[in-house]
């Protein structure tokens, strides 16, 4: 089994497989390579790798601190910043207090341990990473060569859920990974109507139906002109960064005109009399899709319904093309009421090569949220 390791040094010497993941990888990688991450996701910074192994390509990320760096590249920013962030939420003063200090005890242990010294494999740079099936041998090949290439650092494979990722949790596992858990997330097979009741069919049509109802209509990406892509950004930003997080990716104009350009994400977008007031961008891989690109003019009533508008077109496009729709986390029991069905999303950790004391975080980490995190996102339906 042959395998190599690429990077902007040698990004003109890659032989791209002639595949559509290849082709595919090509046009949203090379990019990336020759211009550098945060010319794309500007809160991204990360020495980026390609990996080709059986006419597979696979991104690969290396970091060593980086702890501002959005949570793609840093489970410092995903368990520490973002946690502190989400604090804002509970309605307990005590409770907010409490966990303050626990976040702060957890941070520096995390920061000693330097969890961030860190190997993704598979990381696409986007909230949410879809794989391709790869076996117990492969998975075998990437690890060792990892380890005896970044001796120095944890190795992550990020995003993996067992509804998915089932048979590559388990060889993982095997290797001697730790499933650290990172969030409930959602799922909906819409082009499979045994898996939806009546009511969450009613529910979607309905959603549909406001598009005629506030005199909206559907564009596609080559409907979409260079001169909108800050309007894009800034629908995006509205919903993901100003609303949750600006520890998400923070896309730039870059990044839109490639996903139009080179449909690295097929988008589409709402308009009503001339102005686009949502957008959605999603790719697919391996029978399922994913949506790293959201959002709607949060200015507008919410009685129009604009998120909801979205969401349905979203499902349509996921009945048409007959793959499985991985919503991410959030707006949890909108997703249940069309017919979704939760799981939780892991963060599969291979440290077993490193001293202890690099090995604690990932260990107290693991107790905590399998222990505690986990029962709670489960019973809250989070």
């Amino acid at each position: 089994m042959t395998l190599h390791l690429f990077d902007h040094t040698s990004a003109d010497r890659i032989p791209w497989p002639e595949t559509d993941d290849g082709l595919y990888a090509k046009r949203y990688l090379l990019p990336m390579l020759e211009n550098g991450t945060s010319h794309y996701i500007r809160n991204v910074n990360t020495k980026l790798y390609v990996m080709l192994m059986d006419q597979l390509v696979i991104p690969i990320t290396v970091n060593d601190t980086e702890y501002n760096n959005s949570y793609v590249c840093s489970p410092y920013t995903h368990y520490i910043s973002y946690a502190r962030e989400e604090l804002r939420m509970l309605n307990s003063r005590t409770l907010k207090l409490i966990l303050s200090y626990i976040l702060y005890a957890l941070g520096w242990l995390l920061k000693i341990s330097k969890v961030n010294k860190t190997v993704n494999v598979n990381n696409w740079l986007v909230s949410t990473n879809l794989y391709v099936d790869l076996t117990d041998k492969q998975l075998t090949t990437i690890v060792l060569f990892l380890k005896n290439r970044f001796p120095d650092h944890h190795i992550v494979f990020r995003s993996l859920n067992r509804t998915l990722n089932g048979p590559i949790i388990e060889s993982l596992q095997q290797l001697g990974s730790k499933l650290i858990p990172s969030r409930q997330i959602y799922m909906l097979h819409p082009s499979m109507a045994e898996r939806t009741n009546s009511k969450a069919r009613w529910l979607v049509k309905r959603d549909f139906q406001l598009l005629d109802k506030f005199g909206y209509h559907i564009i596609e990406g080559n409907q979409i002109s260079e001169s909108s892509i800050p309007r894009i950004l800034h629908l995006y930003k509205a919903l993901y960064l100003d609303k949750y997080s600006y520890y998400n990716p923070q896309f730039t104009e870059a990044f839109i005109r490639m996903a139009l350009r080179d449909r690295s994400l097929h988008i589409y977008a709402l308009v009503k009399e001339g102005s686009i007031d949502a957008v959605l961008g999603f790719f697919c891989r391996n029978g399922s899709m994913t949506t790293p690109l959201f959002g709607y003019d949060t200015s507008i009533s919410q009685d129009q319904g604009l998120y909801r508008m979205l969401s349905a077109v979203l499902i349509r496009i996921a009945e048409s093309n007959g793959h499985l729709l991985h919503e991410s986390s959030g707006a949890a029991k909108f997703k249940r009421n069309r017919g979704a069905i939760s799981d939780i999303e892991y963060s599969a950790v291979i440290d077993q090569h490193l001293p202890i004391r690099r090995r604690t975080c990932w260990t107290i980490l693991g107790a905590l949220l399998n222990g505690i995190g986990v029962p709670i996102m489960k019973k809250k339906k989070l």
